[in-house]
């Protein structure tokens, strides 16, 4: 089963694939009088067919928003599903989305998708939030960061939900690559206090302990990279474990003042 919508709260959805993994995010959806709001959308148009179809079924008011909560292929690549609606992104989302995509890429960090990368165009970003900015008057776009330099929470205040996509892994190993470890851990904090319930963008809907275990990951990592030895933790049973390198790494080469990308990253790539 690719995914199913699930109901929080009256108006608030959240779309959770069962396989946690890498190429298996999860989505959201807001509904509100003025329109409908997609969070995130998923890996590819196939993998996001069945979603559109869900939220087709559910209601037929139009998707007028779909929010990117980062620019990673597994949040962007499934777009033109919702060919009708508006893009909101970070700048630097925006920035991603008028380069051309990288099927190479792609295909290797998610090889299933292959078929499905090799027409794959992504759509830009048309509106760019650069503070808390109201989506509709049930949900807000709030600028974060940590993933990336720059990415979204989506807040849902009445429902007391957060949608916190390309910065929510919960029983996945984050690929950090492009990760700011000490930005990500603050952005966490902060949505500690923006609702009880949270929607990752991959894993299980979850709950407050379930945000401080990934900030005790991202800890744990930091520690790592200064050189001790990766503490045990739920991230040992956590899958991706092949990104674990990638971040300790990552965390290290940051420390040292080098922003590129991991030469681990690279191998995984197949450009080292």
């Amino acid at each position: 089963m690719p995914g199913s919508l699930e109901n929080l709260a009256p108006g608030v959805y959240a779309w959770i694939d069962d396989d946690h993994g890498p190429g298996h995010p999860n989505a959201g959806l807001v509904v509100a009088e003025d329109g409908l709001t997609v969070i995130d959308s998923l890996c590819t148009p196939r993998q996001a067919a069945p979603l559109a179809a869900a939220v087709s079924n559910l209601i037929e008011t139009p998707v007028r928003r779909v929010v990117f909560t980062g620019s990673h292929v597994e949040f962007v690549g499934g777009a033109s599903a919702f060919p009708m609606a508006a893009i909101y992104g970070s700048g630097q989302t925006s920035a991603h989305l008028d380069q051309p995509g990288d099927p190479a890429v792609w295909t290797a960090l998610h090889p299933e998708h292959r078929d499905d990368f090799v027409d794959l165009v992504t759509r830009p970003v048309s509106h760019v939030v650069q503070e808390p900015a109201y989506l509709c008057p049930a949900s807000i776009a709030i600028p974060g960061g940590g993933f990336q330099l720059e990415n979204l929470v989506v807040q849902v205040p009445g429902a007391d939900v957060v949608f916190l996509g390309a910065l929510g892994w919960f029983g996945s190993v984050p690929l950090g690559f492009e990760a700011d470890f000490e930005l990500w851990i603050e952005t966490l904090h902060q949505a500690l206090g923006w609702g009880s319930i949270f929607v990752p963008g991959h894993g299980p809907i979850g709950d407050s302990d379930d945000v401080r275990t990934l900030i005790g990951y991202l800890e744990a990592v930091r520690s790592a990279a200064d050189g001790g030895a990766m503490s045990d933790g739920p991230w040992s049973q956590w899958t991706a474990a092949r990104h674990h390198e990638i971040n300790i790494e990552r965390a290290a080469m940051l420390a040292s003042g080098d922003p590129a990308p991991p030469p681990s990253m690279m191998r995984l790539l197949g450009r080292h």
